[in-house]
């Protein structure tokens, strides 16, 4: 199977070229990725953590689903391409924000997304080890007793949606 590719962006996220994603990553090149927050109709929001063998933050707790814009594809697609193929669910979503390109984004430039779903999430084994509903401060608490737990880029989202919608 050949190596994913992803659009190389500049600091507006104009493409500027593809690379195979091992570079992108080893190079710390600007690229794409979107995060989805899906919560259910009680308000708890789905977090996972992540599978041991993921490249990046493995065993991390992060966002409900995730993942890069593959070379050529929008936002929005992968999106909806992330959330079947991570937890195998669909459904309407809804643009929050996006976050410029940083090295807490793992040099990503992050769209967010959120959904309301009590549909019963189906977990991609190869990358999720579990997951769980919880309350927003109860993820609070323990982002703040010991962030190393947390993705960075989710450390970032949460707490930018914890100041607007919290």
């Amino acid at each position: 199977m050949p190596e994913e590719l992803f659009d190389v962006v500049d600091e507006q996220d104009r493409v500027i070229g593809q690379l195979p994603r091992s570079q992108v990553h080893a190079e710390r090149r600007l690229h794409r990725a979107v995060h989805i927050f899906v919560f259910n109709s009680a308000g708890l929001l789905l977090i996972h953590k992540r599978a041991a063998s993921k490249d990046e933050q493995p065993n991390k707790w992060t966002s409900s689903a995730s993942g890069h814009l593959s070379a050529g594809e929008e936002y929005d697609e992968t999106a909806h391409r992330e959330m079947h193929e991570e937890i195998g669910l669909s459904g309407k979503l809804e643009f929050l924000h996006k976050f410029p390109a940083s090295p807490e984004t793992s040099y990503e430039h992050t769209a967010l997304y959120r959904m309301s779903s009590d549909e019963n999430p189906v977990f991609d084994p190869r990358e999720i080890a579990e997951g769980i509903y919880c309350r927003l401060d109860e993820i609070e608490l323990q982002l703040n007793a010991d962030p190393t737990r947390f993705a960075t880029a989710f450390q970032v989202l949460f707490r930018w949606y914890l100041e607007h919608f919290g």
